[in-house]
């Protein structure tokens, strides 16, 4: 059919030429297309040898040696397998072992003389024709036998090594000599050095100390000598070439006289030839005419290594598809990354918004709501402004350990100096506890309460941005007083008539009463004049105006802690009140809420130890603080120790309220109380006098000392 097509084409064309020439080349162009695709499918269609690879259980039989037509290389590498022994047919030897991509090991023959028990051998070795070579490098040439003179004999006369075997005492001896390079043809001559030649003598090629694992006094008809072929020189593209030959799992093309393009254990022709894959290699058949090796046409040498090299056209279409891929990847990788980005922003954002729902985001929209309080009085931070405002929360920004977090001074980007409230991991009690913090402050409006700037909720554990109060707390310059500033009688009422208005101002006048819980010392924080503000509303609790107290589980600082709210469960505005008469107490003695173990006193706490003095011992003026008795008058500190001694009362109502508190310390702050004269029954005046004379004198020396000393 396919010899017919063309006849069939050249009559019909003949008769349509003089009607329609441009009909006449269409049908060319059919037909030419035609024919291709027929080809090309017979082609494909030509099966592949499926080569045996192995031959009895120990050999397998690498590329390009093969067994069967179609699965070698070459003639040169046929090998047959008989009876479950292989042997290379061109050299005529069984194959032993292969131990790399161009060597094996094969069986050589022995050459004997004067062997009684063997027939000599032919002297003479021949490998002409092929490309296999003795090597140098592994085997060696031996001689056995008494007195056994051997010479090995290139095929033009030349000789070349040879070693003398000698016996000692009946036993056998040996004798080794190296090859020579490239031996591919010899041939072995035998002579006696003494007169006892009749003894057996034997000379071979082979691998190092065979002749030792030999029984004694025992050769064989051959020895394992390791043969080469050739040495790799690179990798090679034969995707390109017409004449390619191909297996079922290999593919080769010749370059050149002897050098070859081998693809090995291919699965498919297209990645053998691809030069992408590296998957083939160059060899190069040694030959010992060829002095200087030549890389093939189309190919570049480094380092006695070929290389295909892509120039010209080729080199500039490599560069054009190299630039397009990597173009094309780096367009795939932006794509990625701008996903990846979205994604992880997604992320966040959601992570984000659980994070303010799991802190109270809702709770806290919900308080402000129903407090009637504006919303954007109070900023919502992001967790990054917080971040760069404390160089990620570094720690030397810490200012303080606090019951529900860390503080840490912050700069915000206005410049603004702040204090980062950086609450604990909580439950979901302290969690009330915080947003209930935020609420309260929410609606504060007072100079002598800490303001709220802001708060995150978007962070894992929640925060509060308060303003920076910068001089430290009052228990501070209680317990360790500064020497730059003396903590004298006035700065003392003064902070006191502060913080009672603050809690006047939070039990009756704020929009909601609130109770603060947590009065102490720690708590009231000094700004840059040493005005007091009052903090830490963690715990605090805001009520109807109907409601008398709160009924909640017992919290609070020991030595603060009102007696009967620790009886009842039920805090009230006195319990308030009692915490402030123990800040009195602290800043007319100077002494902390709780005394150490080590102190020689059956009291334990301040609040016990300052009414008893006030009432049976009458040992008031024993237990002020010496800057007290130095700056102010009798009259304002027995009034004031009046009004702790009342605020202290274990019956919080007969406690008076914060505001008859405040408004009394600041009666007595501007000199204009009374003191009742059935007040002093708790006092002895006579004794408290001297002692405060005393004091005075001592204390008025103790001024004179320091002002001399930063006058120098």
């Amino acid at each position: 059919m396919l010899a017919s097509t063309p006849n069939l084409y050249l009559q019909k064309t003949e008769r349509m030429q003089t009607k329609s020439p441009k009909l006449t080349m269409a049908l060319e162009v059919i037909v030419l297309i035609l024919l291709w695709l027929i080809e090309a499918k017979a082609a494909s269609t030509t099966p592949r040898p499926l080569c045996q690879v192995s031959c009895g259980n120990n050999v397998q039989i690498p590329f390009p040696f093969g067994i069967g037509k179609g699965c070698y290389m070459n003639k040169n590498f046929e090998v047959r397998c008989n009876n479950s022994r292989p042997f290379l047919i061109s050299i005529g030897m069984e194959l032993l072992e292969f131990q790399t991509d161009y060597s094996f090991i094969a069986n050589n023959p022995v050459i004997h003389s004067s062997c009684s028990n063997k027939s000599s051998t032919a002297a003479t070795i021949s490998l002409e024709g092929t490309p296999f070579y003795y090597s140098k490098f592994i085997n060696d040439f031996t001689a056995t036998g008494c007195n056994n003179h051997a010479v090995l004999i290139l095929h033009n006369g030349t000789k070349t090594v040879g070693c003398n075997s000698a016996c000692r005492n009946g036993t056998r001896s040996s004798c080794t000599a190296t090859l020579p390079p490239y031996l591919q043809s010899f041939q072995v001559n035998m002579t006696s050095f003494s007169s006892n030649h009749s003894s057996c003598r034997s000379a071979f090629i082979s691998v190092p100390n065979w002749i030792e694992s030999q029984p004694k006094n025992i050769i064989g008809d051959y020895s394992p000598a390791e043969f080469i072929w050739g040495d790799p020189k690179g990798s090679c593209d034969i995707s390109k070439i017409a004449d390619r030959n191909c297996t079922s799992s290999n593919c080769w093309a010749q370059l050149s006289t002897n050098q070859f393009c081998i693809c090995s254990e291919c699965q498919d022709v297209g990645k053998c030839t691809d030069p992408k894959n590296f998957m083939c290699s160059l060899y190069y058949l040694y030959n010992p005419a060829d002095k200087k090796y030549m890389c093939p046409p189309g190919y570049k040498e480094s380092d006695t290594i070929c290389f295909p090299d892509f120039g010209g056209k080729s080199r500039m279409k490599a560069i054009l598809i190299g630039c397009g891929s990597g173009f094309g990847s780096l367009l795939v990788l932006t794509g990625i990354w701008s996903l990846y980005k979205i994604i992880k922003r997604r992320r966040a954002m959601k992570q984000k918004q659980n994070f303010f729902k799991r802190n109270g985001g809702l709770l806290l929209e919900q308080q402000l709501c129903s407090s009637n309080n504006h919303v954007d009085k109070t900023k919502l931070f992001t967790s990054t402004e917080l971040e760069h405002a404390t160089d990620n929360y570094h720690k030397n920004r810490i200012l303080g350990h606090g019951g529900q977090g860390t503080v840490y001074k912050g700069m915000l980007t206005d410049g603004k100096v702040v204090a980062i409230k950086k609450s604990k991991k909580v439950d979901e009690d302290k969690l009330a506890q915080f947003i209930n913090e935020v609420v309260i402050l929410s609606q504060i409006n007072h100079r002598n309460v800490v303001k709220l700037i802001g708060c995150c909720l978007e962070t894992e554990v929640p925060m509060l941005v308060y303003e920076f109060i910068p001089n430290g707390t009052l228990f501070d310059y209680l317990q360790h007083p500064d020497e730059e500033l003396a903590f004298t009688w006035e700065i003392r009422i003064r902070i006191a008539a502060e913080i009672a208005g603050a809690l006047a101002y939070l039990h009756s006048s704020a929009s909601t009463p609130i109770y603060h819980r947590d009065i102490k010392s720690s708590n009231i924080l000094l700004d840059d004049k040493y005005r007091a503000k009052l903090a830490d509303f963690g715990t605090s609790r805001s009520i109807s105006i109907e409601d008398t107290h709160v009924t909640t589980r017992v919290q609070g600082t020991f030595g603060y802690l009102d007696p009967e709210f620790f009886q009842s469960s039920q805090f009230t505005d006195k319990s308030d009140v009692y915490s402030f008469g123990v800040v009195l107490a602290e800043l007319l003695t100077g002494e902390k809420p709780v005394f150490s173990s080590s102190r020689s006193t059956d009291c334990r706490s301040l609040a016990t130890h300052f009414l008893r003095s006030m009432e049976g011992e009458n040992r008031l003026f024993e237990i002020l603080d010496a800057l007290v008795l130095k700056e102010s008058k009798k009259e304002q500190i027995v009034a004031t120790a009046k009004l702790a001694k009342r605020c202290l009362n274990l019956n919080g109502r007969m406690r008076p309220t914060m505001k008859t508190v405040a408004l009394e310390l600041e009666g007595i702050r501007r000199g204009s109380c009374i003191v009742e004269e059935q007040a002093y029954d708790v006092v002895d005046i006579s004794e408290s006098s001297r002692l405060w004379d005393i004091a005075s004198s001592s204390s008025h020396l103790e001024e004179q000392t320091l002002v001399h000393h930063y006058t120098l």
